[in-house]
């Protein structure tokens, strides 16, 4: 098998098929990557642009090439050396009827063999939220028909141009009063409930007679009404979603309905061609998308690391905040990299910002978001949890409920729906690890931690009732007398992940924006950076517990690309520069601003943004296409605040306005010179931040990821600006380049093919110990690291807070810069001779080295020992 030491993630589909991903192979092998690492690989609903949205498990989805396709995929990167690691998506699958399981269970209901498949409550019928309003009244719209879904031969309750099949029962008695005869069909002999209809309607006149009927019945609103009471399933306005769903979605998406995996069968049938893949070799390791959906985690590890064995890869898509370790427990390399990514902060944000930014945008903003950080985390989770995900909390409070009467304990619905809103707000870390077996230590005590916060602005009636929720989750003698505590904890679970993700990532994150370079997933904006020593203690931290994990820079749902974040760093080293930047460009553009009801748009927060947004991808050379980029990442930034407008309810003429004032500034030419003027610096200091990270991730403990054509530069914003197709046709590693400006891309690339040739060709140190190495100013003007030991080493040396000190049109640092700046070389390493790898030198180490030695003729180094 081949061995992994680095990754390069590939986004197929929007043009990426496996034909087109063969020629990118011998690419990969010249860079040196050893894995391919495909998104998900299964047949996906029609015209998806990402695959996690499942169809078939059992199918590589014929867009992409088919299983004949990835056969051969696989072949070429096996004949190059490499392997492969696909995506695969456990937690959930497309709830469209162009999914069979789904399709089975809309037709069959609760008789449907797939009807435990997926996480649904049959106390009720199955809740299809996908009209536009109400079923009245789009029942009155005449929107909805009865009619024959000629793809299925099935006939239907019609909503536009989807089908929804009516019970087998149900098309039985309309068959009958149409004068056509059939038998019963059977759920477990035919899941779709077609099969006897279809021949049925084969005969010679069935099918214009059944369709006659059917016209005078759609006239029929009463009996329309009637028929759709008869079915297993309710047509329910979307925006119903979020207060009531008969089944578990994922996040707030009802389109994606959530499995349960835990189920040995499920597992087994949603696995079976993926299990196959890996036997035959043609898979040679996993990455397992959201592994926190889950209702038993460590449960399906261990069922999936026994199903592939012992030596198959392994990583799982997990949150960590900033000082939660991975879980020990699992059977796993680890994850895969955003906790990376926030360390990546503390080693080049300067530490001694002060919050500098931060005082200068929290007076711009609406006084109703102008808390600390920490308050107005605790504002989002309650807006999630009380508009967002009311139906899920309404089912927790019920469960809590019925569990308190049997208990005793006199706890009203609505206490205890506080009580879990307050707990989960309270939990510091997306979620716990509680199973049916037990609790462990270190989740009981974040619990408590969580109860004792919850409590302290609580009422006392509130309180009662947060200890009573508290003993549901954390006390293993209530779980062993209370039947449905289980059930209850894996909800509470699954629920609290979702919310910590949606309140922070996917709404703070788009207000909290005073220095967006630290609104990163797993990060933290509200607490300032610590610095390379918290760098330093994060990567022995990794190199403990997580050495095989990977580690990520850019990903397909990074809030943008690595380099625009390495830009964007440097904003801390020059803050009062940037914000009177930012005060005189609102004189440039105020012309531009609209009133919207009342109020002057894009408001002073929103403009801040859109200068650090624009800061982060602004080009080298012209700007023609910023605008169709900026647009869109607008709109998005806008709804996901929820502030002034939302996905739900969208202020479009709101919206248009902030865009127009995007559009409007990227055409006064005024502005564009003094911004390109302002942001000339900060883009060289960001070029070589970006040229330090790239060394240190290839070098750090871990396995360096790459994200499709990062190798180059990413200067990305979120998705879908990071989801380009990637034109395979030119890539090639060029010759050493210059390391000036204008070859970022150039040097880029070829540090990366460079460094991975000297890991793949010695990649004992890379699997050694992590120490950090002291610099005599203290690692303000570089961060240097050692791995191995003496018999085998590699020493990182990489500059940091490097604002107007680059020397002119180059990426290096100035003489003055690296002047007087020594660094120390431990006792057992000094007096060894190490090879220079990116300028092929050798170096005598003694006690101490000059910096301006080590970075005399590159911009970062990596010496190796001999």
């Amino acid at each position: 098998m081949t061995s992994l030491h680095s990754t390069y993630r590939l986004q197929f589909r929007n043009g990426m098929d496996f034909a087109r991903a063969r020629q990118l192979v011998p690419y990969l092998k010249q860079l040196g990557i050893s894995h391919l690492y495909a998104s998900p690989l299964t047949t996906a609903v029609g015209g998806s642009t990402h695959g996690y949205d499942v169809i078939r498990a059992d199918e590589i989805d014929p867009a992409l090439g088919g299983l004949n396709g990835l056969r051969l995929l696989a072949k070429d990167l096996h004949m190059h050396g490499m392997g492969l690691l696909l995506d695969i998506v456990p937690n959930h699958m497309a709830a469209s009827l162009e999914n069979p399981w789904w399709r089975s269970v809309v037709t069959w209901g609760a008789e449907s063999v797939f009807a435990r498949h997926f996480d649904i409550d049959w106390s009720q019928k199955l809740t299809l939220p996908f009209l536009g309003k109400s079923f009245a009244a789009e029942l009155a719209d005449g929107t909805i028909r009865l009619a024959i879904d000629a793809r299925h031969d099935a006939l239907a309750l019609a909503y536009h141009d989807t089908f929804y099949p009516l019970h087998p029962r149900t098309c039985e008695a309309l068959l009958a009063e149409a004068g056509i005869f059939t038998g019963m069909p059977n759920p477990e002999e035919d899941p779709q409930g077609c099969a006897v209809h279809s021949a049925a309607l084969s005969a010679s006149g069935s099918r214009d007679a059944l369709q006659k009927h059917l016209e005078t019945l759609s006239a029929d609103l009463e009996r329309i009404i009637a028929i759709h009471a008869a079915q297993p399933w309710q047509l329910t306005d979307w925006k119903t979603a979020s207060r009531h769903l008969s089944y578990r979605r994922f996040f707030e998406i009802a389109g994606l309905a959530g499995l349960r995996i835990e189920d040995p069968t499920v597992f087994d049938d949603y696995h079976r061609l993926i299990l196959d893949l890996v036997h035959d070799g043609i898979i040679d390791g996993l990455r397992i998308d959201h592994i926190d959906g889950l209702a038993d985690p460590a449960g399906y590890l261990e069922r999936l690391r026994a199903a592939v064995g012992p030596d198959v890869y392994i990583v799982v898509e997990k949150i960590l905040e900033k000082h939660e370790p991975f879980v020990p427990e699992w059977p796993v390399a680890g994850t895969t990299g955003y906790e990376f990514i926030t360390a990546l902060a503390d080693a080049f944000a300067d530490e001694q910002e002060g919050g500098r930014l931060a005082d200068a945008f929290r007076p711009l903003k609406n006084e109703e978001h102008r808390g600390t950080y920490a308050e107005e985390a605790k504002a989002g989770k309650r807006q999630m949890l009380t508009d967002n995900f009311e139906g899920e909390v309404h089912r927790l409070a019920t469960l809590a409920s019925g569990m308190a009467d049997l208990a005793n304990a006199d706890l009203s619905r609505s206490l205890l729906t506080e009580a879990v809103r307050a707990i989960i707000i309270a939990l510091p870390v997306y979620r716990t690890y509680m199973t049916s077996a037990g609790v462990m230590e270190r989740d009981r005590q974040r619990l408590a931690t969580a109860r004792q916060t919850a409590q302290e602005s609580a009422s006392p009636e509130v309180c009662e009732a947060i200890d009573f929720v508290w003993e549901l989750l954390a006390d293993d003698r209530v779980a062993d007398t209370l039947k449905d505590c289980a059930e209850f904890r894996s909800r509470f679970q699954q629920v609290s992940g979702p919310i910590m993700a949606k309140a922070l990532e996917d709404t703070l994150f788009y207000r909290e924006n005073a220095f967006i370079a630290l609104n990163e997933v797993g990060g933290d904006p509200g607490d300032v950076t610590g610095g390379p020593a918290a760098f330093h203690a994060a990567m022995q931290g990794r190199c403990e517990t997580m050495p095989h994990g990977l580690s990520a820079t850019s990903t397909h749902d990074t809030k943008r690309g690595e380099d625009a974040r390495a830009r964007l760093y440097t904003l801390s080293e020059a803050p009062e520069r940037w914000i009177d930047a930012v005060e005189r460009w609102a004189g440039l553009n105020s012309r531009f601003r609209r009133l919207h009801n009342g109020r002057v748009v894009p408001e002073p927060d929103v403009e801040w943004l859109i200068y650090q947004a624009l800061a982060g991808i602004w080009p080298e050379y012209g700007n023609a296409d910023i605008g169709r980029r900026m647009v869109p990442y607008m709109m998005k930034a806008l709804r996901e605040a929820k502030i002034r407008s939302n996905w739900s309810a969208p202020d479009a003429g709101y919206e248009q306005n902030v865009t127009d004032f995007v559009e409007d500034i990227l055409g006064h030419s005024a502005f564009l010179n003094d911004f390109a003027e302002t942001l000339s610096p900060f883009i060289e200091a960001g070029l070589a931040n970006a040229l330090a990270q790239t060394l240190v991730k290839l070098t750090a403990p871990g396995i360096p990821d790459f994200y499709q054509g990062s190798e180059r530069g990413d200067f990305s914003l979120v998705d879908p600006d990071n989801r380009p197709l990637l034109n395979v046709a030119p890539l090639i590693v060029p010759a050493h380049p210059r390391p000036i400006r204008e070859n970022f891309a150039d040097y880029k690339q070829w540090l990366i093919a460079t460094t991975l040739a000297a890991r793949n060709d010695e990649p004992r140190p890379f699997r050694g110990p992590y120490r950090p190495l002291q610099l005599s100013d203290s690692s303000r003007q570089a961060l240097a690291f050692l791995r191995g030991t003496p018999e085998a080493f590699a020493i990182t040396v990489v500059p940091r807070l490097v604002f107007g000190k680059t020397r002119p049109d180059t990426l290096h640092l100035t003489e003055a810069a690296l002047q007087n700046v020594s660094l120390a070389i431990p006792a057992g390493f000094a007096g060894r001779t190490v090879r220079s790898v990116l300028d092929d030198r050798e170096i005598m180490l003694g006690n101490a080295i000059p910096l301006s030695e080590l970075l005399c003729a590159e911009p970062v180094a990596l010496l190796l020992s001999r």
